[in-house]
């Protein structure tokens, strides 16, 4: 049964104040023994902990620079804590950035199978879903087109239809609804929910509050790198964009 477990998560980032130097000082620097390279340390997400259950569709507000989208990296192990702990129990496709792992100069067949290996899945399972990734996707016309000539809205179409083709035990998403059309919209929420009814878990982080309120059935509010608020979406919310206290 898949879970998520964070537990007193703490993710800090050094950030350097010195400014470009110069050619001339860069080399005298070189033959001084102490460094003069100054820097202070910024927490992006500060001493969060919480359980994620299946069947569970979360969805993580808060405002630009709060610590959404490094939390979900964290999840996905493309950050590490700098402190606390966090187990995930089931496969995760992550869906944290429009296109990533997509080489440009590749079609979007040979994506789909450069993609799909970053996703974890086998040659053969890959073939054996290509042909409905490039149907879910409506990218038949253009799919042995290079990706570097695809619009936004294709890239999300592809990455999405790759990343929820094989029904994984947990989907991250990082604003992937952002760049999609209405009816694109209309498929992908159809299949999201398709998925949460099988049991898996979903995570996402999106500015859309309408759109959170209709996919999920738990909302985490992050402010400052801490949880503000824990509880039913239209009750989260409802308090984040009324700028109340949950103190």
């Amino acid at each position: 049964m898949s879970i998520i477990r964070v537990e007193n998560l703490s993710i800090r980032f050094r950030i350097y104040h010195d400014r470009s130097p110069s050619l001339k000082s860069y080399f005298a620097n070189l033959f001084k023994r102490k460094s003069q390279t100054t820097y202070s340390e910024f927490s992006a997400v500060n001493e969060v902990s919480f359980t994620i259950s299946a069947g569970e569709r979360v969805g993580i507000i808060g405002r630009n620079g709060a610590g959404k989208s490094t939390l979900l990296k964290a999840l996905c192990r493309v950050y590490e804590p700098s402190d606390g702990e966090i187990a995930v129990d089931g496969r995760i496709a992550p869906l944290l950035e429009i296109g990533a792992g997509f080489h440009p100069e590749f079609t979007g067949r040979e994506n789909i199978y450069l993609n799909g290996a970053i996703l974890g899945y086998t040659k053969q399972q890959l073939i054996e879903i290509e042909s409905e990734v490039v149907a879910f996707a409506e990218l038949e016309e253009f799919i042995d087109t290079p990706v570097k000539y695809y619009s936004t809205g294709m890239y999300m179409r592809l990455a999405f239809s790759l990343a929820t083709s094989m029904h994984p035990d947990i989907l991250v998403l990082d604003e992937i609804f952002a760049g999609g059309d209405a009816a694109f919209l209309a498929k992908a929420k159809s299949r999201m929910y398709a998925m949460i009814d099988n049991a898996n878990i979903m995570v996402m982080v999106s500015h859309d509050h309408q759109l959170v309120t209709s996919l999920c059935n738990r909302v985490i509010w992050i402010d400052h790198g801490k949880v503000e608020g824990d509880g039913l979406p239209e009750e989260i919310v409802g308090r984040y964009l009324g700028g109340k206290d949950l103190g």
